[in-house]
């Protein structure tokens, strides 16, 4: 029977995380019981992007984008939509006009401005069946290149497409493949770096949750290109849904013959396994990844030799990374030329983002390499909710830079990130509004280097720890005008010896905020003030004596007696007993109590 009806439930991490299993669940049981389950096919995906609006359902024909779904509105959307054909007009998607998804993408704010690559594939097929895959020409481009390309013409053909690696510093993919083809080995192998450790970061989580095969097909590819037969994937442990459909495809793949020995009957051997990560951040930096698969302590490496040379178990190594692999298909089937087309000359094709922070629809989004950050922050992202302004964005993750206001016109691409003073990375961009301290942030992000450093190399170890103290000492308003000095002595020896790039580029944030926002830093040192009202040490909480009606409120709810005063008169707050929590602020129900 053809079912006249498919119902797709984003299964992403996000939306799994707001019961959209209990959503599938549900909708089974409903259709089970109004006699539908031969009809109305059932489908679980991946993330559709707009995260800020899950769990998310679509509907076919009629491509119906529902948002924010509970399991108490399936019964309401079965009995509407499936049986009386009547839309749920309270669920949908604010800018949904009854377009199929892929009209729908091109014509709301969110995916006006994207396009789908590397996540062309993601909330549209079902990523536990091969047979969806097939269906979108899966494993054709794999057939393709084995059939009428050398291994060599297909490094070139990477090359020249001008595909750069999508895991940080942009290197060109075809040229480290190159490498691996020349190198001299018995044996060669292909890892996929789906270690994914920067905070709010989830593109390779994602599209490994939404599209497993092209990664396995990808690393085929790349594989028949240097001469390699065994491939790894190296994810986070904590990517279970991810871990769990990438093996799932991965024993598909094997028994459909398309993995193993002589796969496809094209004569080229290739099987992939899944090693789990070590949940340490510093195992995202090659060497120490590899280091991590041989089953040793994962630390860097001093380079060279490099991986295309002496790789994995010393043999020559091909490591690309998820999004990276996402790309390699879509190339071959639609050509270099096409692929170059997008982007801009130095910056070919599209980059996914994570975008999170201060901004309307976070999520996860695609779009062609050197768009302006202020249509990703404005249009694709909605702009800054509260009317808060927008104050900066920090790429690249906890090991990029932030970049001000003033910047917001910058093309986002390799290189010009690179020339603000932060960096692609892997695709994380935080989004900050004026209530965010600089100051606060940079510590932040230095915290995450220091706990996560392997301890390997003293530059980092310890000149990352004192680069920290300095500004915990700063932000509890203890600082010196030396410190600022002494900050940039130490972020320069830091860059420059530190041996891996997790210790190279740990001072960014704070490189940046100085550069940018020091005028923050003086406030805190100088006035012993924090402008954004964010550092607990150096703010205080006053009573407007003639805005205070005396109601007590405050008084009640102070967890340590420092707020004093008589009914209907001003009461006051004693700032050697305050702990500065913020209670009295929140609970005053005259706004008579201000933070400065």
């Amino acid at each position: 029977m053809i079912e006249r009806a498919h119902i797709l439930v984003c299964g992403g991490t996000g939306c799994t995380s707001s019961k959209s299993g209990k959503i599938f669940q549900e909708f089974k049981t409903q259709l089970k019981e109004e006699g539908l389950a031969e009809e109305v096919k059932i489908i679980m995906t991946g993330c559709f992007g707009l995260c800020a609006k899950g769990p998310i359902v679509v509907i076919y024909p009629e491509g119906a984008f529902y948002q924010h779904v509970s399991p108490e509105d399936v019964k309401e959307i079965i009995s509407e939509h499936i049986i009386k054909g009547r839309i749920v007009e309270r669920l949908l998607s604010d800018e949904n006009d009854g377009a199929e998804i892929h009209k729908a993408i091109a014509d709301t704010d969110f995916y006006r401005s994207q396009q789908r690559v590397a996540l062309e594939k993601c909330g549209v097929i079902d990523p536990e069946n091969i047979n969806e895959y097939l269906a979108y020409d899966g494993y054709a481009a794999y057939e393709k290149v084995v059939k009428t390309m050398t291994p060599e013409q297909v490094c070139d053909y990477i090359t020249e497409s001008g595909l750069r690696g999508r895991g940080g510093a942009g290197y060109p993919t075809g040229l480290k493949w190159k490498a691996t083809f020349n190198a001299q080995g018995d044996k060669k192998y292909i890892v996929c770096n789906a270690d994914e450790g920067d905070p709010g970061a989830f593109m390779d989580r994602s599209i490994l949750e939404g599209d497993p095969h092209c990664i396995i097909e990808a690393m085929m590819i790349a594989g028949y290109a240097v001469g390699a037969d065994q491939g790894y994937v190296y994810v986070r442990a904590e990517y279970p849904i991810a871990v769990q459909r990438l093996q799932i495809a991965i024993n598909q793949a094997r028994e459909y013959g398309i993995l193993g020995k002589n796969v496809m009957g094209l004569g080229h051997d290739f099987d992939v396994d899944i090693r789990l990560g070590a949940g340490a951040f510093v195992c995202g930096e090659a060497t120490a990844l590899v280091q991590s698969i041989e089953g040793r302590r994962g630390e860097p490496k001093q380079k060279p030799p490099h991986l295309a040379d002496h790789g994995l178990f010393g043999k020559p190594t091909v490591l690309n990374n998820v999004e990276t692999f996402a790309n390699i298909c879509p190339i071959i089937l639609k050509g270099k030329e096409w692929f170059r087309s997008i982007g801009n000359e130095k910056n070919a094709g599209t980059k996914v983002f994570a975008l999170g922070g201060k901004i309307v629809n976070t999520g996860l989004v695609e779009v062609p390499m050197g768009m302006p950050m202020r249509t990703i922050i404005e249009e694709i992202g909605g702009g800054i909710p509260g009317g808060h302004k927008f104050k900066a964005a920090q790429t690249g993750g906890p090991s990029g830079g932030c970049i001000p206001a003033s910047l917001i016109d910058t093309p986002i691409d390799f290189d010009n990130l690179t020339a603000v003073g932060s960096m692609m990375g892997s695709g994380g961009l935080i989004v900050m509004d004026d209530t965010t301290c600089m100051v606060d942030i940079a510590k932040f992000f230095l915290e995450f280097t220091v706990h996560e450093s392997c301890g390997k190399c003293t530059p980092c170890r310890i000149g990352n720890k004192l680069l920290y103290d300095i500004l915990e000492k700063i932000t509890s308003g203890k600082g010196e005008m030396e410190d600022i000095a002494k900050m940039e002595e130490l972020c320069t020896y830091i860059k420059n010896n530190s041996l891996c790039a997790l210790g190279q580029t740990a001072p960014n944030p704070v490189v940046s905020t100085l550069k940018f926002f020091k005028d923050e830093y003086i406030a805190h040192i100088k006035d012993k003030r924090c402008p954004a009202g964010v550092c607990k040490d150096l703010l205080d909480y006053t009573v407007i004596p003639e805005k205070c009606i005396g109601c007590g409120i405050c008084k009640r709810s102070c967890p340590v007696s420092a707020i004093s005063g008589q009914i209907k008169t001003a009461h006051i707050i004693d700032r050697e007993k305050c702990i500065k929590c913020g209670s009295c602020l929140s609970a005053c129900p005259k706004a008579a109590i201000i933070k400065k």
